[in-house]
């Protein structure tokens, strides 16, 4: 869009925040759409009463810890461990209370562990060979179809450790637990809607009377979307909103669709420090379970509702994640977790919220 169109937004926003009068909660649920907020400095544009909230659109930030631990555990038994570069850095949380325990798989193979990041399965399938090996699977819906395709053509030696979530439910959790967001719109994630459609939102102003608006990631994208809930609210008619039309339907990708309802079972999950929540992770169905890496090696994972404490000292990642507290909160933010040095799992990630806004903060004290 052009420059002019840009600044008619602008307008109509600060036109309609006038007539609104009070504070308007809105909450980014995607990790790169707070990236998009942040180096855009949308919230800047904005009217004081206008508050953009992160949300926990960081699939690296919500694995659960002992996962993690159960991966470096497999690395230093002299298993080869794949998976992504955010995941590769991830602390678990055994190191703690286990001296000498590795911190990370990262620290793993300092160790003498076995463990390499990837840019994709396919990497590591093609550098797996015969060896025994494990691929660590983290994501939201957006990757999940490439882990069941992969699955399945799979006839290596090559074993898979699911920490895939769903993020429906993560919503649904947050509105009846965390009443006190009083949100009051939503942008839902255009990366995740491209697998499971837009309806996968359409819950949202049905049950909830919330305004929700599937979004692309430009600056304008954002921009648009926030202009489309705040006039929803203005007329007391919350509806969902597609427009990131360019690259989601509303039916989504029936195919990808299909490909995680053949290998996965949705299933109560464990969200790292948040809790556990009814239908939110993925795991392996029993007919692929060869593959399964948690049977395939007898991993002892938690069941569904046994506590568990996973936050690391001085660190409120979990509450960042939730959009109870923002990174600035976090007495650890750019003082002992940095970028370069990262503590909690929120500055891995470069889709955590204190990662995102850590590049702000430089700006600022530069």
């Amino acid at each position: 869009m052009k420059e002019k169109d840009v600044k008619k937004i602008i307008e109509n926003i600060k036109n309609i925040s006038k007539k609104l009068d009070k504070t308007i909660n809105i909450m980014s649920f995607c990790g790169t759409h707070e990236y998009t907020i942040v180096s855009n400095g949308i919230r800047s544009l904005l009217p004081k009463n206008i508050r953009l909230i992160p949300g926990p659109g960081c699939p690296v930030c919500v694995t659960p810890a002992y996962i993690v631990d159960a991966a470096i555990q497999l690395a230093l038994k002299g298993i080869t461990v794949y998976t992504y570069g955010d995941a590769y850095k991830l602390p678990g949380i055994r190191w703690i209370r286990e001296k000498g325990f590795p911190r990370t798989l990262e620290k793993a193979v300092e160790k003498g562990g076995k463990a390499k990041p990837v840019y994709s399965i396919k990497e590591a399938l093609e550098k797996t060979g015969k060896e025994e090996s494990v691929f660590l699977a983290i994501g939201f819906e957006t990757t999940i179809p490439a882990t069941g395709i992969f699955l399945l053509k799979n006839n290596n030696s090559l074993s898979f450790l699911s920490a895939h979530r769903a993020t429906p439910p993560i919503v649904k959790f947050m509105l009846e637990t965390y009443k006190q967001h009083n949100i009051d719109g939503i942008i839902a994630p255009g990366h995740v809607s491209t697998i499971t459609g837009a309806k996968a939102w359409e819950f949202l102003p049905k049950k909830y009377n919330i305004p929700t608006v599937v979004s692309g990631f430009e600056g304008i994208d954002v921009m648009e979307s926030i202009l489309y809930i705040l006039s929803m609210i203005l007329e007391e008619k919350p509806k969902l909103i597609n427009q990131y039309w360019r690259a989601v339907r509303w039916e989504g990708n029936k195919k990808a669709q299909e490909i995680i309802n053949e290998v996965f079972t949705q299933e109560t999950a464990y969200w790292r420090g948040i809790g556990w929540i009814p239908e939110s992770g993925y795991s392996i169905k029993e007919k692929y379970s060869e593959k399964d890496a948690s049977k395939k090696y007898e991993i002892n994972l938690p069941k569904p509702f046994f506590p568990l404490e996973e936050n690391l000292p001085g660190c409120i990642c979990d509450q960042v994640t939730l959009g109870i507290k923002l990174p600035t909160d976090c007495p650890l933010f750019m003082k002992t977790c940095t970028p370069i040095s990262p503590f909690g799992p929120c500055m891995v990630s470069i889709e955590g919220s204190c990662r995102i806004w850590s590049q702000q903060y430089k700006a600022k004290t530069a």
